[in-house]
Parts: structure tokens; C-alpha cells; sequence
């Protein structure tokens, strides 16, 4: 399984466990969109954590898989990026991301598109968007999320430089809500969400907020319109 999950005080924890860097192939994104739809139609009491197994929260696209697939399965792969973070998007309750060491790419787009975002303190995690270097534009999904997520002069410096930071900076940047030990991630991560989760107002604080990404993004997902889809090869 590429990707795991179990529930703790009523939270559910979705994990990408596909060593050693949790890449995302074609299986592994049918995967994330099938289990994020399942849990936006029947979302646990106290929210999610996504996280990544091992000491890695993921390392985005898996460039060697893509590099080997034919066109119409790298052009459904593009596709399927962006369900599933629709179907992220779509989930109602709280979504914690608990990054648990590097976060790149697709990594950096999951976690962005997360409601709360906790890190490891260490420093040698690495977090951006590493696609320019990569040779793999954005699909249209992960666009509309670095638009809405990051300031525009933040977004122009890291995507079009390939710039990774350490979870500090991005802490200071405030794309990182908070750092805390390793050992303390999971508990901390699972009282975040569960007190996000225990606020009357939530589900309908946070479709104001993000509910207009959210629908942008299940937009594109639904026609499947990919505008530099011709780039993906």
C-alpha cells in the first residue's frame, strides 16, 4: 500500500508511504483522490492529519515514473493531480498537515492546500517547488493552490528559481503555522485538529474562506482543463 491510514481519537491519519521519498506516481495520486473523496463524503469527527511515512512528507512527482509513461498516461496523471487536490480541497472538516521532513513539489502543493501546517523542527528538511528544475510545468489544480496560498512576490522567487527553504524560513514566511519536535509531531498534529474540529463555526468559517479555491479548483478537475497540458510531453 502506498498509502496508509488509521484513526486515533476520532482523527484520521492518511499517510504517503511509498519509501524512500513517498514520490507520487499515477497509482499512488488514484489513490490520495480516492481516499480524499471517501473522507469529504464521510469526514471523521476530529479532522485529518496528512503526513508521510518515514522522515519524509513527499517529495512530489515521481519525475523517473513520469519520464517513462506514454503520453495519454502522463496526460491523465496531470489530470488526476488535479482531483485529487479537489478532492482535498472538498473535505469539509479540518486538515492538518503534519510535515515530517522534506515537502517538495506535489509535496509542497499538498501541504499547502492543508488548513493548518506543522513541521519538524529540524533543519535539514527541505520545502518548495522544485518543478522548473524538474522539467515539470504545474498542472492546473496545484496553480490555482500557489496563487491562492502564497504572496505574489514569494510565489515568483521560489517557483521560478527552484529555491528550497528550511522549515524556519518558511516559518517566518508564515506558510508554516508552527515547529515542533519530532517526537511531538503526531500528538501535536492530532490536538490541532481536534480542537479545530471542536469550533461550532468551522465548517462554515472555512467554506467562506476557502471555499472559493475549493470550487475553482473542482472546476478544472471536473472539465479537465489543463492549459499547458501540450508541456507534460
Amino acid at each position: 500500500m502506498t498509502i496508509t491510514t488509521s484513526t486515533i481519537d476520532e482523527t484520521l491519519i492518511i499517510s504517503v508511504d511509498r519509501p524512500p521519498v513517498n514520490a507520487l506516481d499515477i497509482d499512488t495520486i488514484a489513490k490520495l483522490e480516492h481516499v480524499f473523496a471517501v473522507v469529504a463524503r464521510e469526514a471523521p469527527v476530529n479532522g485529518v492529519v496528512l503526513t508521510g511515512g518515514g522522515q519524509v512528507f513527499s517529495a512530489g512527482v515521481d519525475t523517473r515514473a513520469f519520464s517513462g509513461y506514454s503520453r495519454d498516461q502522463r496526460h491523465e496523471m496531470v489530470r488526476g493531480i488535479t482531483r485529487m487536490v479537489a478532492r482535498l480541497l472538498a473535505i469539509p472538516k479540518p486538515v492538518v498537515a503534519a510535515i515530517n521532513g522534506h515537502a517538495l513539489g506535489g509535496g509542497f502543493v499538498l501541504m499547502l492546500a492543508c488548513d493548518y501546517r506543522i513541521a519538524v523542527d529540524i533543519k535539514i528538511a527541505r520545502l518548495g517547488m522544485t518543478e522548473a528544475q524538474a522539467g515539470i510545468p504545474f498542472p492546473a489544480g496545484p496553480l490555482e493552490v500557489i496563487r491562492n496560498e502564497l504572496a505574489p512576490e514569494l510565489l515568483r522567487r521560489l517557483a521560478l528559481t527552484s529555491a528550497v527553504l528550511n522549515p524556519h524560513e518558511l516559518l517566518e514566511a508564515r506558510i508554516i503555522d508552527e515547529l515542533c519536535a519530532v517526537e511531538q509531531l503526531q500528538p501535536r498534529s492530532i490536538a490541532l485538529a481536534k480542537n479545530l474540529s471542536a469550533q461550532p463555526g468551522f465548517e462554515a468559517v472555512k467554506r467562506q474562506i476557502r471555499g472559493g479555491l475549493a470550487d475553482r479548483v473542482a472546476a478544472l478537475a471536473s472539465t479537465g482543463k489543463e492549459a499547458f497540458l501540450s508541456a507534460f510531453g
